[in-house]
């Protein structure tokens, strides 16, 4: 498949063109500026492509099979920024996608996007802003996994994981294996048209994704 994938140059983005450099899927990497190219390349991207998630990305979708959206302000920004791109980007390249016919959209959410007010104070924007997205992709018509992983670190992978169609904790898991998942989700899709919530845990990537 031609992977369209938001969020490239993001830490996420970056271990799944490392883990797709050894797959069939051929990688289309967007990126905001020209520079960034070359090492995203270097990772495994197939192409690069510009565009700016505040902005129409359609034409740098075409001719895609499915889209990833990795991308994420982070918690950490702020409001504005949050609501730009976590939302309001991943709204618009939803809509984008289907409009030229793409028909499956995978997107990185959050443990904690499923209630945002339940959340802590500081947090419940960014989680509001995810599960707003989350939410138009369910009722996009598309055929969506809507993935979302624990407390993000940056520990290296172990492909071992747990995964559950309800939340059980906001235990952590290395992006490595999130994007690990993502792979694993493009090929078998035992996640679409589902919600899943996936944490460090003692299965392959594979088995556990099976069971859901």
């Amino acid at each position: 498949m031609q992977v369209f994938i938001a969020g490239a140059n993001g830490q996420i983005g970056h271990h799944l063109l490392r883990e797709m450099a050894g797959s069939e899927h051929k990688a289309r990497a967007m990126v905001r500026h020209l520079e960034q190219g070359p090492k995203l390349k270097q990772l495994g991207a197939a192409e690069t492509v510009l565009g700016d998630l505040e902005k129409d990305c359609s034409a740098a979708m075409k001719g895609c099979d499915v889209v990833v959206f990795a991308a994420g302000s982070g918690p950490d920004t702020g409001p504005d920024k949050t609501t730009a791109v976590d939302q309001d980007g991943a709204i618009r390249l939803i809509d984008s996608a289907k409009a030229i016919g793409i028909k499956r959209f995978i997107i990185v959410s959050s443990v904690g996007a499923e209630n945002p007010e339940q959340g802590p104070e500081k947090l419940q924007h960014y989680l509001r802003a995810k599960h707003n997205a989350d939410e138009h992709l369910k009722k996009s018509g598309l055929n969506y996994s809507i993935v979302r992983p624990g407390q993000l670190t940056n520990d290296e992978g172990t492909g071992k994981v747990s995964v559950s169609a309800t939340q059980e904790d906001s235990s952590k898991i290395p992006r490595q294996d999130v994007a690990r998942v993502l792979l694993e989700e493009l090929d078998a899709g035992a996640g679409v048209n589902r919600i899943f919530y996936v944490v460090s845990g003692d299965a392959p990537v594979a088995e556990a994704l099976s069971r859901l």
